[in-house]
């Protein structure tokens, strides 16, 4: 099952966190823990995605939910609430790389190649003329545009889990990703990687 397939409303597990954010938010800690226990290995995920250093990764998840503890009391959990999660866990991971003065977002190679349209393409070794050429063609994308990409692809959310994150609507987010995908590939070399089928989609 994709990481980011959106649950029904009528899904087992939206109940039990409807029913554990109400409790937790009246102060039981034994509902708090639970949670935390199913919310925060797929949070983790997708900020480890966004800066792939498992460490800060890891600071950030625990700053996040020591935020939203404090907020639980009067939050009334309508299907939103690992959206919500996900998106204080973003602006802190982005204030944080900001402050490093570094990017956010690192390239994942395979991914990116079979975004690029190359045919199931052998895993890059680091540092070959493939890793070169995709990583760079992502440091001339906007901070925006790498964003949606990792977002969907790496961290495997839907567009209706990357609007509520986001802030944006459906429609919006397909077109920009639709057109960060056309900048990647124009970015790309013209000839596809050696050994490698089917080169760019046309």
């Amino acid at each position: 099952v994709e990481v980011g397939c959106l649950h029904r409303m009528d899904d087992p597990r939206n109940e039990e966190l409807r029913g554990l954010v109400a409790d937790a938010g009246r102060g039981d800690e034994t509902a708090w823990r639970r949670l935390v226990e199913l919310t925060a290995p797929r949070l983790f995920a997708v900020v480890r995605a966004q800066c792939r250093n498992e460490e800060l990764a890891e600071e950030i998840v625990q700053s996040t939910f020591t935020s939203v503890v404090e907020k639980l009391d009067g939050y009334t959990e309508d299907g939103r609430f690992e959206a919500w999660l996900t998106r204080i866990a973003i602006n802190r991971l982005r204030d944080e790389m900001r402050r490093r003065g570094r990017q956010a977002i690192s390239a994942d190679e395979q991914t990116i190649v079979g975004l690029a349209g190359a045919a199931e393409p052998a895993p890059p070794e680091s540092g070959t003329s493939v890793g070169i050429d995709l990583r760079s063609a992502l440091d001339q994308l906007s901070d925006a545009d790498r964003e949606i990409i990792h977002l969907r692809h790496v961290s495997g959310l839907s567009f209706k889990e990357m609007a509520d994150v986001l802030g944006s609507p459906v429609g919006t987010l397909l077109a920009r990703h639709h057109r960060a995908l056309k900048k990647l590939r124009t970015l790309l070399p013209e000839d596809p990687p050696e050994g490698s089928e089917g080169g760019r989609e046309p």
